[in-house]
């Protein structure tokens, strides 16, 4: 099939699976006009992509268990639960960050109110 067609199939533009193309996701044949042909598999290979990608994997990341997890159950994949287990303990971190951010925030909104509130009471008196 040619890229118009998987792109209609899976839903995803003709630039992200070039670039799929471009990260070694995809592999598709070079005809001899220089159009791109791809397998009848290449549909399930994208939805895969765009399944690890959907769990904020990158492309790098997901190009290290790609071809095992195609021919394979996850479970058989060695390679996969560090990723995942990276992937997990920088989510933790995320969330750290973030929460020690919504902390400072709730401090200075708390702190603005205060003031307000002072300065109201100063100029009643």
């Amino acid at each position: 099939m040619k890229i118009g067609e998987l792109s209609e199939r899976t839903g995803i533009s003709i630039r992200s699976l070039r670039y799929y193309e471009s990260k070694g996701l995809l592999a598709p044949i070079r005809q001899d006009n220089g159009y791109r042909e791809y397998s009848a598999l290449a549909e399930e290979q994208v939805r895969t992509i765009r399944f690890y990608l959907d769990l904020g994997l990158s492309t790098e990341q997901i190009s290290g268990f790609l071809h095992c997890v195609l021919k394979n159950k996850e479970a058989f994949c060695e390679e996969i639960l560090p990723i995942f287990q990276e992937k997990m303990e920088e989510i933790d971190e995320q969330i750290r960050l973030l929460s020690q951010i919504r902390e400072n925030l709730q401090d200075r909104m708390v702190s603005i109110l205060q003031e307000r509130k002072h300065m109201k009471e100063e100029r009643l008196l």
